[in-house]
């Protein structure tokens, strides 16, 4: 495997399958499936996982919500989203813990670093709900700190798409692919990869980003191997 330590970012909208909102239990068991590939071959897996399928804080407060109470909703969707991968894991009897930026005592561990990372040691896969536990930051600048923290090689950020394109390649059939691209061209070029607090945090640290399609069986595999899927993103 090429990497040892991975951070895996999904979005909320990704666990909808064909649905209009909510969590769809096939999805669920798929994306249990191709992570229990992995870590039957050793790689430690950690999990950001969005709430866009359940509430966004941003879209609340466009409708006159209050932006803080908007946020502090998402990051209770995203726990109920961990809630159900753990549930789908451990079907898939891959160990599992939960952990949080808010505390939730009763339903899963607050986040500790060091905990985080023994858990990961031991072979347990680690999700991180709650987001950063700070309004007016996305999943993706937790996807990153958390990331930072817990020294992975590499985030991945399963898509729906398979890649990064110049263009939206759902709207425009003249999109082209990147298949390797640096952080000064994403920059230089507008692309969309990250918002520009979790982009920039990444490119600091040097943390390479992986974005691939995560709904093709066997992908997640592939990605971990060092095969060329997606687009990567580095220095």
């Amino acid at each position: 495997m090429k990497y040892k330590r991975i951070l895996l970012k999904l979005s909320g909208e990704a666990l909808m399958g064909k649905r209009q909102y909510g969590i769809d239990p096939e999805r669920l068991a798929e994306y249990a499936e191709d992570i229990k590939t992995i870590t039957n071959k050793g790689v430690e897996v950690a999990i950001v996982i969005g709430g866009g399928n359940i509430f966004r804080g941003v879209s609340g407060a466009s409708n006159g919500m209050d932006r803080v109470q908007g946020d502090h909703m998402g990051m209770l969707a995203t726990v109920i989203n961990g809630l159900a991968l753990q549930s789908a894991l451990e079907d898939a009897n891959v160990p599992t813990r939960l952990q949080t930026a808010i505390k939730i005592n009763e339903v899963a561990e607050p986040f500790i670093r060091r905990k985080a990372m023994r858990h990961l040691e031991k072979g347990r896969v680690v999700i991180f709900g709650g987001g950063t536990g700070n309004p007016y930051f996305t999943t993706d600048s937790a996807a990153v700190l958390r990331a930072i923290e817990i020294e992975a090689n590499v985030i991945l950020k399963g898509t729906r798409v398979d890649g990064i394109y110049n263009a939206d390649p759902e709207k425009d059939s003249n999109a082209v692919k990147f298949n390797s691209i640096s952080f000064d061209e994403v920059l230089k070029k507008g692309l969309k990869v990250m918002d520009t607090t979790a982009f920039t945090l990444s490119q600091e640290n040097k943390l390479p980003i992986i974005v691939f399609d995560m709904n093709k069986k066997g992908n997640l595999l592939k990605v971990v191997s060092g095969e060329n899927i997606g687009t990567e993103v580095n220095i």
